[in-house]
């Protein structure tokens, strides 16, 4: 009798801790869904030695992306929500790392693909991540927007959480900005993988490097 009370009694202590290792690791996957990437400083001027052409007339959208982070699939679809609500307005580019040692179809993949299946899109390939290094972009789905005449107007992410859909305070952001040219604030938070470890990112210059803007589908 006594063998069978310390049985069960091992056997409650065991189901006790193993209901606490699940909780913790779901506390820590939420910690880790809500925790926002690095916010990165882009410029408040366009910059003069980037490789992207910025069209006159109309406002610029860019998202920088990690072709390999599944968080930025969620960004990507926000991004469509956002362009359907102003056809037209704004001039989309959406800039996928590539690093220099990567092969040939490194960045071919499901966010590739979901992008340039967009209307209106336009795909840069961010040769060892120079663009991103230029526009001050650290985090995939850090997404800038600058006015026609290249003055910044809005800086970070455009869901919640990471890989989370829905509207987010980024997005009514930049609706409210494009509407009324004003918003409560002019950033929010980024929710996406790091776009490259900060030891590696090239240097800067002031002589754009090649990068790769494709229209293709």
């Amino acid at each position: 009798m006594r063998r069978r009370v310390a049985q069960l009694a091992l056997g409650g202590w065991a189901i006790a801790f193993w209901v606490a290792g699940v909780g913790a690791g779901f506390a820590a996957l939420l910690r880790y869904e809500i925790t926002p990437g690095v916010a990165g400083g882009p410029p408040v001027r366009w910059p003069a030695s980037t490789a992207i052409e910025r069209p006159d007339g109309r406002a610029v959208l860019l998202m920088f992306a990690h072709p390999q982070c599944v968080c930025t699939r969620a960004s990507l679809t926000e991004l469509e929500r956002l362009q359907g609500r102003f056809p037209g307005r704004l001039a989309v580019y959406v800039v996928l790392l590539r690093p220099a040692d990567a092969g040939e179809d490194w960045d071919r993949g499901d966010l590739w693909n979901k992008a340039a299946g967009m209307p209106g899109v336009t795909m840069v390939r961010d040769l060892d991540g120079r663009e991103a290094l230029r526009f001050g972009a650290v985090t995939s789905g850090q997404t800038l927007v600058y006015d026609a005449r290249g003055h910044l107007l809005f800086s970070g992410g455009l869901t919640a959480a990471r890989g989370r859909e829905g509207e987010a305070q980024g997005a009514r952001r930049i609706a409210s900005l494009l509407t009324t040219g004003q918003a409560d604030r002019d950033v929010s938070p980024v929710f996406g993988c790091a776009l490259r470890h900060e030891e590696t990112v090239a240097e800067p210059d002031s002589t754009p490097k090649p990068t790769e803007v494709s229209n293709d589908r």
